[in-house]
This record gives C-alpha cells, structure tokens and sequence, in this order.
C-alpha cells in the first residue's frame, strides 16, 4: 500500500461540504422571496417554522402531498436546461393539495445528486423558488445530498414535499356529487411531468436530439418544448372554489390520465362521461402518437392530452365557475357529466383529435 503523506478527506471521496455551504448561501434571496404569512424565517437551520394562526386559519385541517418529477429529469439532464424542473416539482404537489380545496403553505425539497454542481442545482432551487411563488407558499426548507457512486456524473433527483391547510369543514370533495354535475376541463401547458419516460422511447426510436427542432413546435427545440413546467393551477381555482361555492370534487390529471384519476374525485356509485372531442389537443401529444404509433387508450392512460385539471361542478353553477377561471387566465373546457356508473368508472364519447 502507497504511503499517504496526508490522511483522506470528505471531499477526497467525492463530498464537498464547502460547496454544499456555498450553495445555502447563493439560494438565500430566491428563497426569502417565496415568503407569505406564517412563514418569514431563513434557511439554514435544524428545521422550517410556519405559524398557522399568522396565516388566518382559525380550525385548519392540514393536508400533505409529496411527489417527483421523475424521468422528465433525464430530458433537462441531456438538454443542459435546468431552470424550470423545480416548477413541475412543486406543481405536481400543491395541484394535488388544492384539489382537496387546501392552500398551499409551504414547501421542502431534496436534491440528491453524485457530485455538487453549483450552476445547476442554483438552477434547479431557484425553479423550485418560482414554483412556489406562484403557488403562493413557502419554501422554508430543503436537504442537497452528495452522494458519489451512488448517481452518475450530471445526474440528479428531485422530491418535494408540500403542506396546505383548509379550515374544517371545507374539504374536497364534498358529499353531495350528483347526477348532471358538469365536468370543466383546464387546459394543461404540455405533457407536464407522466410519462416521460415513454417519451424519451418515442424521441430515441424517432432518432433526435433535444438540441433538434421540435417536429411540433416552430421555432423550439424539442428539449425547450418537452420542458414546458407543469401548469400550477393553485391560485385560480382557489379563487373559484372560495368566490362561488359552487365546486364539488377536483382530479388532477396526472399518471394514469383520465381513466385512473376521474373515479378518484367520484362516489363509488358514479362515473365521468367525457366528449373527447371537445378538447384542444396540444400538438405534443398528436406528435407522440404518431411517431410512436401509440393508440389512443394508452395516450389518455398515459399523457393528460391536454387537461390538467378536471372540476365537478353543479349544473346550475359551471357558467359562474367558468367565468371566474377565464378572468384568471385559465382556458376552461366543458367536458362532460356526471352520470351514474354502471361499469368503469371513465366512459369516453368521441375521439380525441391526435
């Protein structure tokens, strides 16, 4: 065995604290500017603080979700754009926080990676920052680990970790879901975060890169196009279920699609009637059919093709409803209706424009 004039060091196996700290530093500000009431601490220190009373709730329920953005990462890893996967980590879990009709409080994530870049996680935490800004919560903490040997040089994964609040008694869905009650689609902002990795099967069997244009979006590559973040559907449909009390039961549209996710907002004893042919479908997802010659019960088992959010809402309010997410910026489409189940829990009319 060679004599070793020194003895080894944590950054001799790979680990670099000196950076680790550095980072805490650089991300400080985008951090401060994600604080709201009950939340005005720094990072830094043994655990996050959040003030329930502080932010206005007199008898809050608490509601947790945590989440991933799974192998979309792999796309910003090859593109070198790392500046928007912290959004789809924070959407994919305060959009299943608010379709129980809580607020989004705060939030903590993990970035575990083989070796500490900088630039890159920088990127990736101020995405997250901007997440939660527009969620409107908190990031009051997280956990960066190195952990050489374990990840490849570049690579990196991401969860989060999310806690909203609703006051008892105002939780979603209610109990009173009825035969008739209008199904209102929000368009989604591309194939957010499912299914990517059936994505990156299509692009390597089409032969491209993510440096290459995107065969479905003039002017983009495909990397950028692929990336669009997750839409956050957060403060819109706050403001609806708040302004209009006329919202029964949310679904996000997420893994599993229509087919998996309606029923979850539904009593056993119903079903979702769904006019496939009313909805916009984003060239993305007609450009995954086609050159990966996937039929359309596995695109709507697998992509949201084009609706990230589904309300249930009563007959006599939708119109009210849907005016109030227009005015927020939401492009809202009638999909369809409650009705009674007999079978599967998704029966699907029309076809989807691919």
């Amino acid at each position: 065995m060679p004599e070793r004039k020194h003895g080894l060091t944590y950054a001799d196996s790979g680990v670099d604290i000196d950076a680790g700290n550095a980072l805490v530093e650089r991300i400080k500000p985008a951090v401060r500017a994600t604080r709201r009431p009950g939340a005005d601490g720094e990072i830094g220190g043994f655990g996050g603080l959040f003030d329930l009373k502080a932010a206005g709730f007199a008898d809050p329920v608490l509601v947790a979700a945590n989440d991933g953005v799974g192998t979309k990462l792999k796309v910003a890893i090859e593109a070198g754009r790392h500046d928007t996967v912290g959004i789809d980590l924070v959407a994919m879990c305060v959009n299943d926080l608010v379709v129980q009709g809580a607020e989004p409080l705060f939030f903590l994530d993990y970035l575990a990676t083989g070796r500490l870049d900088t630039e890159q996680a920088a990127a990736v935490i101020g995405g997250i920052a901007e997440g939660c800004r527009m969620a409107g919560c908190a990031l009051i903490g997280g956990e960066t680990a190195e952990m050489p040997g374990l990840y490849a040089g570049g690579d990196y994964d991401l969860a989060g970790f999310a806690v909203g609040a609703a006051e008892r008694g105002t939780l979603l869905p209610s109990d009173d879901v009825a035969e008739g009650d209008v199904l209102l689609g929000l368009a989604s902002s591309g194939v957010h975060s499912n299914g990517f990795s059936l994505v990156r099967r299509i692009v390597a069997d089409a032969g491209l890169g993510y440096d290459d244009a995107a065969p479905f979006a003039a002017g983009e590559s495909l990397g950028a196009a692929l990336l669009a973040p997750t839409r956050i559907y957060v403060r819109p449909v706050l403001e609806a279920i708040r302004g209009t009390h006329g919202i029964k039961a949310l679904a996000h549209i997420t893994g599993g699609g229509f087919p998996d996710n309606l029923p979850r907002a539904l009593p056993a004893a119903f079903a979702a009637e769904v006019e496939l042919d009313a909805i916009a479908v984003p060239p993305v997802f007609g450009w995954l059919a086609e050159a990966g010659g996937v039929a359309e019960a596995e695109m709507l088992r697998t992509f949201n093709c084009g609706i990230g959010m589904v309300l249930v809402v009563a007959a006599g309010q939708a119109a009210q409803v849907a005016a109030v997410l227009q005015k927020a910026g939401e492009t809202v489409t009638t999909l369809g209706r409650v009705v009674p189940r007999r079978d599967a829990g998704v029966v699907s009319r029309g076809r989807l424009a691919l």
